[in-house]
């Protein structure tokens, strides 16, 4: 193409959003952006984040200066924290007045919270291609409220659009479990989205071919775009920790939500360490937020329980900076939900440290296929304590015979996720096409 071509992006978390897809939506526009697109980005207010499940400011800054952002206003009930503000009727009966509620979404689109969304999303997709005529639009979801925008362009002047899915909208990815039927609204709605887009993106082979086989009209559009690493400041390929002789440093980074099997971990561990004198003299550290929305529960009070057992809960850390926490660990601790529709983009980020890595997770999870061939992995066959424990004395065994090469090995091994090479080819192959359209 002779002029830079533009691309439309719509993502409800986009920085400073600290929710984990918010790192595949901010490589996804700097990606774009270092290939010379033009890039603008429907997005929501910071406070939306900042004042509710809180924000990632580090993060803000490695969105590429290149990239235009236009916040746009959204009343979701569902992120006022401040209960000063809320009606006397909200404050007596929040579960009732929740439910009424509800009704400003779903009238508008089949979407809990964020339906409402629909028709600032469709005025600024037409303003934003009225300044600027618009080539690509991609949204990324959930929520499945962020596909409207091309949806919309697309019927009212041709734009190709682009679905990028990071779970699924009518699968419960943990469960297996099809939540929303081919006739229901979202079912209707899911194919009408799908049967007008350019590509519908998925994070992994399973849950692709789920999809695959529910339409199988747009079938030939759906690719395996997966998630990968993204280097901050801090390099992720860190060295072997001279002092681990003294006691390993055990590591899991990442929301510690109710999926997570934490008590299953916990358990594994008490008992590892009733087996290896290595793991009595070890610690488990845990880095991230108690839950996505700032609640706790059972994994959070496992977690509590687990202080005089050598656990720590240190809390978040900013992705900016994550490669000095990296630094400091001798074994990652790879803790999944159960489901084969389950890969998480953490498992390539741990891959590209080169650290030795424990899966305590479902045997089945899609997690299992990316790292099979790892120079670096052990993993539970169960999440029986037994069988927990028999994976984590692996790790810490195999991270005291790790070398400086053997983790140079493993460090070259995991740059194969580089988000660079999961997203690259299938950028210049809409460039590709978006320039072939606009010549003919």
């Amino acid at each position: 193409m002779s002029v830079r071509p533009h691309l439309l992006y719509t993502a409800w978390g986009f920085p400073p959003s600290r929710a984990g897809g918010v790192y595949r939506a901010l490589a996804t526009v700097n990606a774009f952006a270092a290939r010379d697109w033009d890039v603008t980005v429907l997005t929501t207010p910071r406070e939306l984040f900042l004042l509710s499940t809180g924000g990632d400011e580090a993060l803000e800054r490695r969105i590429d200066p290149r990239v235009r952002i236009e916040r746009l206003p959204v009343a979701t009930p569902a992120f006022s924290s401040d209960i000063a503000a809320w009606t006397r009727l909200r404050a007596r009966h929040p579960e009732l007045w929740v439910a009424a509620d509800w009704r400003h979404d779903l009238m508008r689109f089949p979407e809990r919270a964020y339906g409402r969304w629909r028709p600032t999303l469709e005025e600024a997709a037409h303003r934003v291609h009225r300044e600027r005529p618009v080539d690509l639009a991609l949204g990324t979801a959930n929520p499945h409220v962020d596909f409207i925008p091309g949806w919309t362009l697309s019927r009212a002047a041709g734009v190709p659009y682009v679905m990028d899915y990071r779970d699924a909208w009518r699968l419960d990815v943990f469960s297996g479990r099809t939540i929303h039927s081919d006739r229901s609204r979202v079912g209707r709605w899911e194919r009408r989205l799908q049967d007008a887009a350019e590509e519908i993106w998925f994070v992994n082979e399973p849950i692709a071919r789920w999809h695959e086989e529910r339409n199988h009209r747009a079938a030939g559009r759906m690719q395996v775009v997966a998630n990968g690493y993204d280097e901050y400041e801090i390099p992720l390929q860190v060295p072997v920790r001279p002092e681990r002789s003294s006691g390993l440093r055990f590591g899991y980074i990442g929301t510690v939500s109710e999926n997570v099997p934490m008590r299953e971990l916990v358990a594994g561990w008490r008992r590892a360490r009733e087996r290896s004198e290595v793991l009595r003299a070890s610690e488990f550290v845990v880095h991230g937020y108690l839950g996505h929305f700032g609640g706790s529960g059972s994994a959070s009070d496992a977690l509590a329980e687990a202080e005089r057992h050598g656990v720590v809960f240190a809390g978040p850390v900013s992705k900016a900076t994550i490669g000095g926490v990296y630094a400091g660990l001798d074994v990652l601790v790879l803790a999944l939900g159960s489901g084969r529709y389950v890969t998480s983009g953490k498992v390539y980020e741990y891959a590209a440290t080169g650290i030795p890595i424990v899966s305590v997770h479902d045997p089945k999870n899609a997690a299992t296929e990316v790292l099979r061939d790892s120079p670096a992995w052990d993993a539970t066959v169960s999440l029986s304590a037994e069988e927990v424990a028999t994976a984590l004395i692996a790790g810490a065994t195999r991270s005291l015979a790790q070398t400086p090469a053997d983790r140079a090995d493993a460090q070259a091994w995991g740059s194969r996720f580089e988000r660079e090479r999961q997203l690259g080819a299938r950028i210049d192959a809409l460039r590709a096409r978006v320039g072939r359209q606009a010549r003919s």
